[in-house]
């Protein structure tokens, strides 16, 4: 309801863009109920009937600040940490065995004003998207939202039912996605199969960005709406957004190019349009990170830390220090964190164990490497990960990757779902340590879920074939019989 320092805020009308059946953790189902996607207070609901399920709360200490991490004297030997908190105004210090940072990255705002020359001037409102909450105190406005990503469209396309105008001010552009996917599936789906993973990891890359080309102008066409990305074939996060290009299709929401310069009332644009009588600026530009109770443990430099698969610092003598939450890949975010969490607490535990601080720091540099020629070099870009092979990739180093070869002999059904169907959470719970025994339903009454929500209407079944499946007989009929006229 407010925002607050040094915690991550949000609007109140953030919906997920992930379903909830791909986001759910691995033992534990969302409500079949539950719709496809959350509203932000259905994700609290979830995380508050998780806890009550598993009787967390009594482990967790709440409104208490963290101001300091460091090692104690015999870290070398002992791994542990001494943690300066504070509570209601005292201040308590406490040694733990192992720490695990999950602060996130969308607390800092990132507000490049230096970037837009005139701010200075600007005799209109201005403000980062972290500050929004609701569309009330912006009728009747004109409006610019500068950036394209997930926030800034839902903000701009919110605040477009009640302003006179917005714009959107983009230097790169930028796919956008429809929440519905396939015969009305969420979007998730039916785009995260490990089938479409292999695809994407043998056929040319060449290959592989026309077809993902092909399947973001399926919906419509990117370039008439001025929304094409720059860079078409880095593949950056998109835009999951059902309603912005209608807003677009009717004038509410208009885009611009990158703003070259600000005056104390108007926008100029790089391509020399000016827009005028600007009354409000949203600077949806995204985030920073740091982790100053850290002091120089995890070093953050150009948005980039070196943290070995974006979770352990290489250079400690124990590993008992590991961030969480530190990755943004293209799906579902909990169940990725919850199988960093499972590897970390098995590292802390001294049942996996690390390779040598050479090794680790040998990947680190491969993997940024990868990264850059992907996603490109923006700052939110520097935290992208693909969804299946990273999550596969942990799952490795616990032991819960599933063996779908062996399964085709033992359970050809579940082998097909698996490689076929949505790589869901469920998977990571087939073997392994934290086996759990619902996870083969889980996997077949996934569908099940999905529709519950939806068929809130009685709807009689006809008995009878569908013309269109009618049509389709009598089509391949004539076809038949238009193949032997020929040969005769």
């Amino acid at each position: 309801e407010t925002v607050d320092d040094g915690r991550a805020s949000i609007y109140q009308s953030v919906i997920s863009n992930t379903s909830k059946e791909m986001s759910c953790l691995s033992d534990f189902p969302m409500p079949e109920d539950f719709p496809n996607f959350l509203p932000n207070s259905k994700v609290l609901e979830y995380f508050r009937i998780f806890a009550k399920k598993f009787d967390l709360l009594k482990y967790i200490q709440f409104q208490t600040t963290v101001l300091s991490v460091k090692k104690h004297p015999d870290f070398a030997t002992s791994g542990q940490w001494v943690v300066v908190t504070e509570n209601n105004g005292k201040e308590q210090s406490a040694v733990f065995d192992g720490v695990m940072i999950c602060s996130g990255h969308h607390v800092f705002p990132n507000l490049p004003l230096e970037s837009f020359p005139g701010i200075q001037k600007f005799k209109g409102q201005y403000f980062h998207s972290r500050q929004y909450k609701h569309p009330e105190g912006f009728e009747k406005k004109r409006i610019l939202v500068i950036g394209i990503g997930n926030s800034a469209s839902d903000i701009a396309v919110e605040l477009s039912k009640k302003a006179a105008q917005v714009f959107i001010s983009t230097r790169h552009g930028s796919w956008v996605l429809s929440r519905i996917s396939e015969d009305g599936y969420p979007w998730d789906l039916t785009f995260l199969t490990r089938f479409k993973a292999m695809l994407k990891n043998i056929v040319p890359r060449i290959v592989v960005k026309w077809a993902m080309e092909k399947v973001v102008y399926q919906w419509f066409n990117h370039e008439n709406y001025g929304l094409v990305p720059q860079n078409k074939y880095l593949f950056k996060e998109p835009v999951v957004n059902d309603d912005l290009p209608s807003r677009i299709l009717y004038g509410a929401i208009k885009v611009k190019s990158r703003v070259k310069e600000l005056t104390e009332t108007s926008a100029i644009f790089e391509d020399g349009t000016v827009e005028e009588n600007i009354d409000i600026i949203v600077f949806a530009t995204g985030y920073t990170f740091s982790f100053p109770f850290l002091e120089d443990l995890v070093k953050v430099e150009n948005n980039m830390v070196s943290l070995y698969k974006f979770i352990f610092p290489p250079q400690l003598e124990k590993s008992t220090l590991a961030c969480i939450g530190l990755i943004q890949p293209l799906g579902p975010i909990f169940p990725a964190i919850e199988l960093q969490a499972r590897w970390v607490t098995r590292v802390f535990k001294g049942l996996c164990t690390l390779p040598s601080e050479r090794t680790m720091m040998e990947d680190i540099i491969k993997r940024n490497k990868q990264r850059i020629e992907w996603f490109g070099e923006s700052k939110t870009q520097l935290l992208q990960t693909n969804y299946i092979s990273y999550s596969d990739e942990i799952a490795v180093e616990i032991g819960v990757k599933p063996d779908i070869l062996s399964l085709l002999l033992k359970d050809p059904k579940l082998a097909v779902k698996l490689y076929f169907g949505p790589c869901n959470s469920y998977q990571y719970r087939l073997v392994g340590p934290g086996q759990w025994d619902g996870a083969r339903n889980a996997i077949f009454t996934q569908k099940q879920r999905i529709l519950k929500p939806l068929k809130t209407r009685a709807i009689k079944t006809s008995s009878t074939f569908p013309v269109s499946f009618l049509l389709k007989i009598l089509g391949l009929l004539a076809v038949v019989v238009a193949f032997f006229s020929q040969l005769q």
